[in-house]
């Protein structure tokens, strides 16, 4: 690997961690093919995470100057006479850059993971002593459902091992049984398909990069994702009508942090989206594509060099 090799990479990391994420957020075609924009969104921020990597490993590889006996040498002297000082400053401060980003992002992925889970727990323990499910309805007797003594339509999940899906006595009050279907399938589309776990990596990636390169959106655009293939999963349980008048039903609902609500901000965005019958086939197949190329073609441009100097560096030990 070169310098040139490191320039590329870094640049491309900067363009995948802020400008990048910024146009995407920007787009209405992931609202007609929500699962493919996930899929897209999540090779984006791992491409950015191996293109920093990938710059800082081949910043690391300048740094191996041969020495005397022409082997690879890590001795600052040498590294100073062979590169000059001030490329071989700029070398170990972007090499020490690599190193925060990988030291921040385990940080926040521990972080996040530690905080919202004990989050979860202490609302989990709320809700198990609070229930009051009194409903007559049959689709109030399942065993993770959890039903509080509340006016107001609530709907939320909580997400983990122990799932609850917590309702309120308002939304059987509000809510007829296909409505409540609705919900409850959005809700639990969301704990099957452990949608918390995407939103969980997106925080960490999001505080592992610098404010300054980072984009602000990415995560607000993954968390409108992930309620629209919730809702996907309810239209094909109950059909749009009944999501519909739910959503609005609970458009109020908020869920406490580690929580995911059925309602919220977004609820105007999505509710207008069940009415279109736009295809999103050739715009999901598109993004698929893209998907792929994000990630392979960086990762086999980082293999090769990368590959061919371990080699190099073998046979000269």
């Amino acid at each position: 690997m070169d310098a040139t090799t490191a320039l590329v990479f870094g640049v491309l990391a900067l363009l995948l961690a802020g400008p990048v994420p910024a146009l995407l957020s920007r787009a209405r075609w992931p609202h007609r093919a929500p699962r493919a924009a996930l899929v897209l969104w999540q090779a984006i921020a791992l491409a950015a995470v191996l293109s920093a990597f990938s710059s800082g490993l081949a910043i690391a590889s300048q740094l191996l100057v041969p020495g005397p006996d022409g082997r690879p040498t890590t001795a600052p002297v040498a590294e100073i006479d062979a590169l000059g000082l001030p490329l071989w400053l700029l070398y170990v401060v972007v090499f020490a850059l690599t190193l925060l980003v990988g030291a921040k992002l385990i940080f926040s992925i521990v972080q996040v993971g530690v905080r919202t889970r004990r989050r979860r727990a202490r609302h989990r323990m709320l809700v198990d002593l609070l229930d009051r499910c009194d409903s007559s309805s049959p689709l109030a007797r399942t065993p993770d459902l959890r039903v509080l003594d509340v006016t107001e339509p609530i709907a939320y999940c909580l997400p983990g091992l122990r799932q609850r899906v917590v309702l309120s006595q308002g939304t059987f009050t509000n809510l007829d049984d296909a409505e409540i279907t609705a919900i409850l399938t959005h809700e639990r589309s969301h704990l099957r398909a452990r949608h918390d776990l995407v939103l969980e990596a997106f925080t960490a990636v999001n505080a592992a990069f610098p404010t300054v390169v980072r984009s602000k959106s990415a995560l607000g655009s993954v968390q409108l994702l992930v309620e629209m293939l919730a809702d996907d999963s309810a239209v094909r349980a109950t059909g749009p009508t009944a999501l519909a008048r739910a959503l609005v039903a609970c458009s109020g609902s908020i869920a406490p942090k580690g929580a995911m609500a059925a309602g919220g901000p977004s609820t105007l965005l999505r509710v207008q989206r069940l009415s279109s019958s736009e295809a999103g086939t050739p715009v999901a197949l598109a993004a698929y594509a893209a998907s792929v190329a994000i990630l392979v073609v960086p990762t086999i441009a980082v293999a090769v060099p990368w590959l061919t100097e371990l080699s190099r560096l073998f046979r000269a030990v």
